[in-house]
Formats: C-alpha cells, sequence, structure tokens
C-alpha cells in the first residue's frame, strides 16, 4: 500500500503506544467526552473534531489537522488544551451510533481506506473508557 490522498472524517482519535482509536458517531454522541475519559487514564489525543486519515505502507495514519491540533472540546467548559501526538496508526474504530448488547461479542470489522479494521460499538458503562485503553495496550482475544 503506498500513499493516498488524505480524508477527513468528522470522529476523533486517541492514541495509546502509537495505537489509535479512531471515535465515530453523530453529533453530540459522545465522541470527545470518551477521548477525554481515555485521556484521564493515559491516552494521548490524536484531534479532536476531525481526523486526516491517510493510508501508508505501514497503516492507517491519523493526524489532526493544524488549525486544531492540540485541543478538544468539553461541552459546557469550553475548548481544552491537550497533550498530543503527531500521528498515530489506527487500530481500532469505535462507533458510538451502535450500542453493543452482548457480553462477549464476537470480533467485527469495517473498511477504512480499503483496509480492513476491528470494530467495537458503544458500551454503556463506566469502564468502556478504560477497557478501551487495555485494548490498544494489548489487544483482545479473538
Amino acid at each position: 500500500m503506498t500513499a493516498h490522498t488524505p480524508l477527513i472524517l468528522h470522529a476523533t482519535a486517541v492514541s495509546v503506544g502509537g495505537r489509535a482509536a479512531l471515535i465515530r458517531g453523530a453529533s453530540g454522541s459522545g465522541k470527545s467526552a470518551l477521548a477525554l475519559e481515555m485521556m484521564a487514564r493515559g491516552a494521548q489525543l490524536v484531534a479532536d473534531d476531525r481526523v486526516v486519515l491517510r493510508a501508508t505502507d505501514a497503516g492507517i495514519e491519523l493526524r489532526a489537522p493544524e488549525a486544531i491540533r492540540g485541543l478538544i472540546e468539553a461541552r459546557g467548559v469550553g475548548l481544552l488544551h491537550a497533550d498530543t501526538v503527531a500521528s498515530a496508526l489506527l487500530a481500532v474504530v469505535v462507533d458510538l451510533d451502535q450500542t453493543e448488547t452482548d457480553r462477549l461479542p464476537q470480533s467485527q470489522n469495517t473498511v477504512v481506506l480499503g483496509a480492513s479494521l476491528p470494530l467495537l460499538h458503544n458500551v454503556a458503562a463506566a469502564y468502556f473508557p478504560a477497557a478501551l485503553i487495555q485494548y490498544l495496550r494489548i489487544g483482545r482475544q479473538a
């Protein structure tokens, strides 16, 4: 795979150890809130609100548009400064518009810029941000 024209998505991305979660969902679905919870547990912000995706030989690279790099929105608080990573490779897509109801869900995938990647749905539980951190650190059993 060679580098292609970047794609900009309305999404948020956080990284742990260079492995990123792309958090997507409708406006107001909690993308930034989930990212803030993950950041409080050690993740680093890649981008909030808009994410630049680019297919490379190493995988799907995520970056922030320059104009919003280092900023994350906290509703009711305002735009906050955040420590960021310049880029990270996409490891998992989190879809907040879909709710996971299975206790031990089957593995699912989605295609992003021609690459098949793991897909997780929203889990309405307080441990979800911590579980995502663990997922990015070590992965999950298939």
